[in-house]
Parts: structure tokens; C-alpha cells; sequence
């Protein structure tokens, strides 16, 4: 295929130097965390006294476990800009150090013979986990938004047939976060020149005829020595990192999918926490509900809770629990206004509602109204993640958007934090199938960070 050219993307040094800028930037950053986690844990402990230990000034054991931290992260791969700002990748690699973090203080602790206060580890590892997390959320919208910009991006040259390149093009577009934007298109044998005509950062490979083994090989020797990352796309799509593994037989990289992990010991720690964080949502929220509820007594009539059949994981009926947002008979008003409907699909959606009381907005716009379902997941029925449940008939759902009931429903979900105002139904299925089948705890804190974040913004 001829060369086809996109728009660019600044030049390839400044792109450089402001991916390396950021990194260092990160670094800082967590560095920061840390430092306040260690303190506010040995401020709670110790208060502003100087205490020492086996002989060990504490001071010179907080500066340990921050450089210990940092280093396991840096291990980890925490800080490589190829999974900095989309998806749940760069979460785990902080989880995973900060679990490792236990065990070489446990570890050091006993080999030094050295016995650090359990309040002051008990504060300071997850205290600092949960900021690390909280900082990287934030680090990235702020990367998402320079993307967006078209600054901190990878210039990337696309190598396949037409259809694929095509389609990956058009895959890519639909991403900004991701931060990859194309500069061109063209077949393998031109691909090691075009990549450093073009200053292209990323060379991608599609699945396509005219990429041969024997291709795909020169083109990653002609790439050497040149900085630049070549990736070979898959045909399989919409599959996450913790169910892909790649293993090398007879000299071939083969790709193993795993099945997706509806049951086992991962949902049951999954369903423990649901239910641990909903008793203690619905303790520390009690305040916030009864004022939430008297308000909504006070404001219209009709009852303070709305119930509705919805339907849960393998297609069984519950009673979703909802503060009520709608004047009274709302629902009778339904068949009227369905002609107003501004979604797709399965989706009904009214922007300006004029069954919802003023109130109601305000709880809409927080999500307020969606906190008495804390009861459901206590209960079971639902999960603090997971697809939403529709108030439709069982029957409405077709084909691969059946797939959303083998799990739990959710108070939130990726399609919810994904721009919910505006997705369409095709590309809300694709949201809930993806998390359905790539589900991890740590894609669970990330959504849960970002559906906190939605609230508070009230969008």
C-alpha cells in the first residue's frame, strides 16, 4: 500500500523530552505520597517525639521505606510510559509493589532483628498505597487531558494491509487517552524508513496478508538501535492484560487467552469486600441518608424510597433500592414520554425530565440517589462494580449483550465513568462486556477512584 499521511504530532524530540519530563514528574510525586504516609503514620504512633529503635533513629527507617518503595515500584515497571495513562496496568504494577513492600519490611524487620511499632506499618502501607493510587488517578487525568491537547503523545506509524490499517486508525481515534496518534499508514517494506522520515515513536503492525513472519522479523531488525517500539497488534480485541500471557514455543510468541473469571477465590474475596464496604458505607453514610431522607419528605410527596424489579447476576429478580428522585406516579407517565427517549437501544434517557422534582436533581447530579443500594450489596444482590441494572425485560436482551448478567450488577461500572450522558447503547454493551470479562480488583479501586471523582464534579 502507498504511504498515507496523517496530521503530526510536534516533533519527535520535544514528545520525548516531555514523556521523560513526565516520568520524572511522577517520581516526585510518589515520592511525596510516601513521604506523607510514613509521617502521618509515625505522627499517629509517636506524636512529634524523636523515638530511635535497636539503636535506629526512626527518621533513617521512614527514608528506607520510601527508597525501598520507590525501588519495587521502579521493579515493577511503575514508571514505563508504555502503560502510563490507559487502562488498569500501571494500578497493578503499584498494588504489586506495595505487596512486596509487607514482605521485605517483614523480612528486614526480622533479619535485623529490628521491631517496628505494628501501629506505624499498619498505618503507613495502606495509607500510602491508597495515595499512590489516588496521585496516579490524578497524574492521569492530567495526562489524558495534554493527550487530548495532542502534547506527551507517541507518533506512531501504522503497518498493514488497507482494511486493517484502517480499522486500527479508526480504533486509536476513538482513544485519545491512549496518546497514540498516527502519522501515517504504509506497507512493511517501507516501514524502518517511513518511522524515521516521519520521526514516528511506535511502529504498529496489523493483522493483515502482507505482514509475514519473515516481514514482521526484518522490520523489527531494521527498527533496531532506532528508539522506537514496535507493536504487533492481534485480531482479538477488547481482551485485557491479567488474561493474556505471551509464551515463546519453537521460537514463536504465542499468545494464551485466559477465560474470563466469573467464579473462584478471586470472586469470593471480590463479594467479601463488597459486603465488608457496604456495612461500613451505610454506618459512616447514616447521617447523610436520614438527612437525605427527611429532606425528600419534606420536599414532595410520596414515599422516600424508590424499589423496582430489576434483574441480577444468571437472570435472578431482585428489588433495587433508590432514594426517589421523580414526583409521585412518575412511572405512570412512562408510555408518554417514551417518544421523548434521547438513547439508544435498551438505554432511556430524558436530559430536561419533567417528572424529576428539584431535589431529585441535585441527588441525580451527585449520585446521592444511587447510595440506598448499599443495602442490595449487603444483601448480595448486587456489587459495588459491575454492570448496571436495567429496568427492561430479560427478554429485550440480545445476543452478546446477554453476557452482562453472568456477573453480579453494579452500583457503578466502567460505563458509568466512561462519559455516561453520552454513550450509545452498542458501545455501552461493548464498556460492560469488557469489564465483564477482564474484571481485577485493582480495575475495581480505579473505578470506584473515578466514580468518586464523577460525583464530586457532578457530571
Amino acid at each position: 500500500m502507498a504511504l498515507v499521511e496523517y496530521r503530526t504530532a510536534g516533533s519527535p524530540l520535544v514528545t520525548g523530552l516531555g514523556l521523560r519530563g513526565h516520568r520524572a514528574a511522577l517520581v516526585a510525586l510518589d515520592v511525596a505520597v510516601m513521604v506523607v504516609a510514613v509521617l502521618a503514620a509515625y505522627t499517629a504512633r509517636f506524636g512529634l517525639a524523636s523515638v530511635s529503635i535497636g539503636g535506629l533513629w526512626y527518621g533513617l527507617i521512614l527514608g528506607a521505606v520510601v527508597v525501598a518503595w520507590l525501588a519495587l515500584i521502579a521493579v515493577q515497571g511503575g514508571y514505563d510510559p508504555r502503560v502510563l495513562g490507559v487502562g488498569a496496568e500501571e494500578y497493578r504494577r503499584v498494588t504489586r509493589a506495595s505487596l512486596t513492600l509487607v514482605a521485605v519490611v517483614a523480612t528486614a524487620s526480622f533479619l535485623l532483628k529490628v521491631d517496628l511499632a505494628r501501629a506505624f506499618v499498619a498505618i503507613a502501607l495502606p495509607l500510602g498505597w491508597l495515595l499512590l493510587l489516588a496521585g496516579r488517578l490524578a497524574q492521569r487525568r492530567w495526562l489524558v487531558a495534554q493527550r487530548v491537547r495532542g502534547r506527551l503523545t507517541h507518533r506512531v506509524l501504522v503497518v498493514g494491509d488497507d482494511d486493517s490499517a484502517a480499522a486500527f486508525v479508526e480504533r486509536l481515534a476513538e482513544e485519545p487517552a491512549a496518546g497514540f496518534v498516527v502519522v501515517g499508514t504504509c506497507s512493511p517494506s517501507d516501514a524502518a524508513r517511513l518511522a524515521r522520515t516521519l520521526g514516528a515513536d511506535v511502529v504498529a503492525v496489523t493483522a493483515s496478508e502482507s505482514v509475514t513472519p519473515q516481514r514482521l522479523r526484518r522490520l523489527a531488525w531494521d527498527l533496531e538501535g532506532g528508539d522506537v517500539d514496535l507493536v504487533v497488534a492481534p485480531a482479538m480485541t477488547d481482551v485485557a492484560g491479567p488474561r493474556v500471557m505471551v509464551r515463546p514455543v519453537a521460537g514463536l510468541p504465542l499468545l494464551y487467552v485466559d477465560e474470563p473469571r466469573f467464579t473462584g477465590a478471586a470472586r469470593v474475596v471480590k463479594g467479601t469486600l463488597d459486603r465488608v464496604l457496604a456495612a461500613a458505607g451505610l454506618v459512616l453514610l447514616a447521617p447523610l441518608l436520614a438527612v437525605v431522607a427527611v429532606a425528600i419528605r419534606l420536599t414532595s410527596s410520596g414515599p422516600v424510597f424508590f424499589r423496582q424489579q430489576r434483574i441480577g447476576q444468571d437472570w435472578a429478580p431482585f428489588t433495587v433500592w433508590k432514594f426517589r428522585t421523580m414526583s409521585a406516579g412518575a412511572e405512570d407517565a412512562w408510555d408518554a414520554l417514551r417518544a421523548a427517549n434521547e438513547a439508544d437501544g435498551l438505554l432511556f434517557k430524558i436530559k430536561d425530565d419533567p417528572r424529576v422534582t428539584p431535589l431529585g436533581r441535585l441527588l441525580r447530579r451527585t449520585s446521592i440517589d444511587e447510595l440506598p443500594q448499599l443495602v442490595n450489596v449487603l444483601r448480595g444482590e448486587m456489587s459495588l462494580v459491575g454492570p448496571r441494572p436495567l429496568a427492561v425485560d430479560p427478554d429485550a436482551f440480545v445476543g452478546v449483550a446477554r453476557r452482562r448478567h453472568l456477573v453480579k450488577p453494579g452500583m457503578t461500572g466502567l460505563w458509568q465513568v466512561s462519559g455516561r450522558a453520552e454513550q450509545s447503547w452498542d458501545e455501552a454493551v461493548r464498556l460492560d462486556l469488557y469489564y465483564v470479562e477482564n474484571w481485577s480488583l485493582s480495575l475495581d479501586v480505579v473505578i470506584l477512584l473515578r466514580t468518586v471523582l464523577v460525583a464530586l464534579r457532578g457530571h
